[in-house]
């Protein structure tokens, strides 16, 4: 609707609360607004007040709606107790996993809004720099649940000295204010403790957003349709595991889950690798790789980071070439670091088996990049090979011959080992009983041919 607005949610029994809404009144000149209850509005935001706690706050977006508030978003403001009572800035999902102990329904999931939670959790951070606010994510809890418009809390923790501090409201506040949707991937996230800290090292590091967050805890409560709703309510792409935080056997189960629901689990190191990068493209590489190299793990090179930075094609294809399985294979067995190199010069991808093994595919953004990298690297194998072997090419195959000392030639000739074994293999000639022993006399040649077509 067209006079939808980014709600602020406000109650008069929060004291933290209170502070917040004060903090942005007083930051900007908010118009009041005529209606039920005291309502504000300044530009793309409005503040609305109640009266009742704000966890009992199913169906306030259809509530707001009848008075004539749409909201694109819901932000309660909020306080945040904890018995440790530390300084604190939070932002959470809501729902509940199971029971609904302290509001919502049981079982049952509020629409997150993923993109705001990246937004806030980062301007938090910035503006409590100086300050002695840790700032946090918030696994998934509490209510309400039964809100279909994305929503939010945004908290101020842990004790009444915090909720009434100015400086926290004026962080709060100013983060609101700052916010800016993006369309960042967004996760699931599984495992960790309350706080969430390695999905909210990601948030602050990478280019990627939570929606709902189960903790360690309550994964045993997680099922199919817990997995399902939180993927639908939060709009995501993908799930993360806080691997040392659950048992092999949760973890086995989640993936199951996670995989069943149509998602894939990404790692740490996974979702590191794609930042900057288009999700789309990010997901057409390892749908193509897991076509190709089933247990094969996409590697991105700076070189093609660049190129897509460039690029003015909205989503990046993503094209293969591929080049002599044997050739990259006996390659690799004497020049790995140098064709790892290689491929990290040029702007392409490309793929490593899980144990470390190179396919013999690369991946570039159009047909001629692809091609013409497989042909370099081809090259650069036959490169490789020429520094070891010797190497011919005739009519399309590929001719490797090694000459290898053969300890069991020298000895038939009466060589025993030592010296004159170091001798022979470094391709020098010996004398034994007078008669001159040279290195071709002791050498195992060994030929092989590779096809090129």
């Amino acid at each position: 609707m067209s006079n939808s607005k980014v709600t602020i949610v406000c109650s008069t029994l929060d004291k933290a609360s209170q502070n917040i809404k004060n903090c942005l009144l007083n930051a900007r000149k908010w118009e009041p607004v005529s209606s039920n209850f005291p309502a504000f509005e300044y530009k793309d935001f409005r503040i609305v007040e109640i009266r009742e706690p704000l966890i009992y706050q199913d169906g306030i977006d259809r509530k707001l709606l009848s008075c004539g508030f749409p909201a694109s978003l819901i932000i309660f403001a909020s306080k945040h107790r904890s018995k440790d009572g530390r300084a604190i800035l939070t932002v959470h999902s809501t729902g509940n996993i199971k029971e609904a102990k302290f509001g919502g329904r049981e079982r049952k999931l509020a629409t997150a809004a993923p993109q705001a939670v990246r937004s806030l959790l980062r301007s938090l951070k910035v503006l409590a720099e100086n300050e002695e606010y840790e700032v946090t994510l918030e696994c998934t809890h509490h209510g309400p649940s039964d809100i279909d418009i994305p929503s939010l809390f945004i908290e101020i923790g842990s004790n009444e000295a915090n909720w009434v501090d100015e400086v926290a409201g004026r962080i709060v506040a100013n983060a609101i204010l700052m916010l800016r949707e993006g369309d960042s991937p967004v996760a699931i996230g599984f495992g960790g403790t309350h706080y969430a800290p390695r999905q909210t090292a990601l948030i602050l590091s990478t280019g990627i957003a939570f929606g709902h967050i189960f903790p360690s805890h309550a994964l045993d409560e997680v099922d199919e349709f817990m997995v399902r709703q939180a993927f639908s309510k939060s709009r995501a792409d993908f799930a993360y595991f806080d691997r040392k935080s659950m048992k092999g056997e949760q973890r086995e189960k989640l993936r199951i889950l996670v995989e069943s629901a149509g998602y894939e689990v990404l790692k740490e190191s996974d979702i590191k690798d794609m930042d900057g990068i288009p999700w789309e493209f990010c997901t057409a590489l390892r749908r193509r790789v897991k076509e190709i190299c089933p247990m094969g793990k996409p590697m991105i090179t700076e070189g093609i980071r660049c190129e897509i930075s460039c690029s003015t094609c909205v989503c990046p294809k993503v094209k293969i070439a591929r080049i002599n399985p044997e050739i990259l294979s006996e390659a690799e067995k004497l020049g790995r670091n140098r064709l790892k190199e290689f491929l990290e010069k040029h702007n392409i991808a490309y793929i490593e088996y899980e144990d470390g093994r190179l396919a013999h595919v690369v991946i570039g953004l159009n047909d001629y990049c692809a091609r013409l990298a497989a042909e370099e690297l081809t090259n650069e194998c036959v490169e490789i090979l020429k520094k070891n072997y010797e190497v011919s090419m005739d009519k399309g195959t590929l001719q490797i011959t090694e000459k290898k000392f053969s300890p069991e030639r020298a000895k038939s000739l009466g060589i025993e080992e030592g010296p004159l074994f170091g001798r022979l293999a470094r391709g020098e000639s010996v004398v034994v009983d007078g008669k001159t022993i040279n290195p071709e006399m002791v050498y195992e040649i060994n030929k092989k041919t590779i096809k090129l077509g």
